[in-house]
């Protein structure tokens, strides 16, 4: 009889284990389901359409400040170290390439150049039109990399990018150096073989191979010449969450007649016959702005070799102060028919330059004399 209990009691454990066993199973199952199904997992690529952190690849740039205090003897240190180890190179003139001397030809992709925007100044031209100018200060702008075709077809970028096409390199363009303490280690890291201080804002170009530069290349505002057509990258001015009539431009509900807290609403949203739901896509309330934008073929109309400065034809996406990239068109009706300054532009070795203030020919230059008798 104790045999049988004992049976049956082993029986009944191995039961409840075995049963155990398939409810473990079967939860472990539909969560596998769930997370490889991609019809279970909803996308957001209709509503989502910007990001607010940077990629994972990138490199972890904002230092954590600690509240240690550092004695003066040691900061006085520390400023030594950095200049011994962050020397700023000289510029490299145009002699002193290590490249392959190319010619240029209307398939070559040049660098673009960093630029921050300072601001909208009106001109005029000779028979007076005013014209609405965005004035583009190009920063200190350095070549910090040349990646080859090779290598770059096999990062994530590129191998998305160029993967029904030829593969082209990337140049790594940054500016605005700044104070390697409020950087991290790693991000230092990438100015080392450099020599220059790290700098604030980098950025990707894709270039042909003739057109590459070696690193430490300064670029300024002669790399780009009068009367060219460019296009402008950058983010547009953040507004927040609006409503229908100020995101969409909707006219909104009447303003009187017995209307009731419907006067900037945006009305029905869905159909209430065949398909009785709201259809993807409908404009509704919602973020507006912060977004990637190009503004393309903007003319150039005036350059100040001295300052830096570029006057473009138009207006260029985000608000004043913001930080913008400018690439040679591409427009095909208005790109480059003579050659441009390739791969970029070298001041003179006198360090005089040719003209300090160039306009076109279109505008009216201040301080000439308007009328003529």
């Amino acid at each position: 009889m104790f045999q049988s209990l004992e049976s049956g009691e082993t029986k009944l454990s191995y039961l409840a284990v075995k049963i155990c066993l398939a409810v473990d199973i079967t939860l472990s199952l539909k969560a596998f389901r769930l997370f490889f199904n991609h019809e279970q997992i909803r996308t957001m690529s209709r509503v989502k359409r910007r990001t607010t952190h940077p990629p994972y690849w990138h490199v972890l740039k904002n230092n954590q400040r600690t509240d240690e205090k550092i004695s003066s003897d040691n900061l006085r240190f520390v400023q030594e170290v950095i200049q011994d180890k962050y020397k700023n190179k000289s510029p490299i003139k145009g002699s002193d390439l290590d490249i392959e001397k190319t010619e240029w030809d209307p398939k070559t992709k040049r660098s673009g150049v960093i630029a921050r925007n300072i601001g909208v100044q009106h001109m005029w031209e000779k028979d007076g039109k005013k014209v609405i100018c965005t004035v583009l200060h190009v920063l200190d702008n350095h070549v910090i990399r040349y990646v080859p075709p090779e290598e770059y077809a096999k990062s994530v970028i590129g191998a998305k990018m160029f993967k029904n096409r030829k593969p082209l390199g990337c140049l790594v363009v940054g500016a605005e150096a700044s104070n390697p303490e409020r950087f991290t280690r790693q991000y230092c890291s990438l100015f080392d073989e450099v020599g220059l201080l790290p700098k604030k804002r980098l950025a990707r170009f894709i270039v042909t191979p003739n057109a590459a530069l070696p690193p430490c290349t300064p670029l300024t505002a002669g790399h780009f010449v009068i009367g060219q057509a460019v296009d402008v990258y950058g983010k547009t001015i953040d507004y927040g969450f609006q409503g229908v009539v100020k995101r969409w431009g909707f006219k909104g509900g009447p303003a009187s007649h017995g209307t009731t807290k419907f006067h900037r609403r945006g009305g029905t949203i869905g159909t209430g016959r065949d398909k009785a739901r709201v259809w993807p896509g409908q404009k509704m309330p919602g973020h507006m702005g912060s977004e990637r934008r190009f503004n393309r073929g903007l003319k150039i109309v005036r350059i100040n070799m001295k300052y830096n400065i570029i006057y473009v034809k138009g207006t260029v996406p985000g608000p004043t102060n913001s930080i913008v990239q400018i690439f040679d068109t591409a427009l095909p009706r208005r790109k480059f028919t003579e050659a441009p300054p390739h791969p970029t532009y070298f001041p003179p070795e006198d360090g005089t330059l040719p003209q300090e203030d160039i306009w076109d020919s279109s505008l009216h230059v201040f301080g000439s004399p308007s009328i003529s008798v």
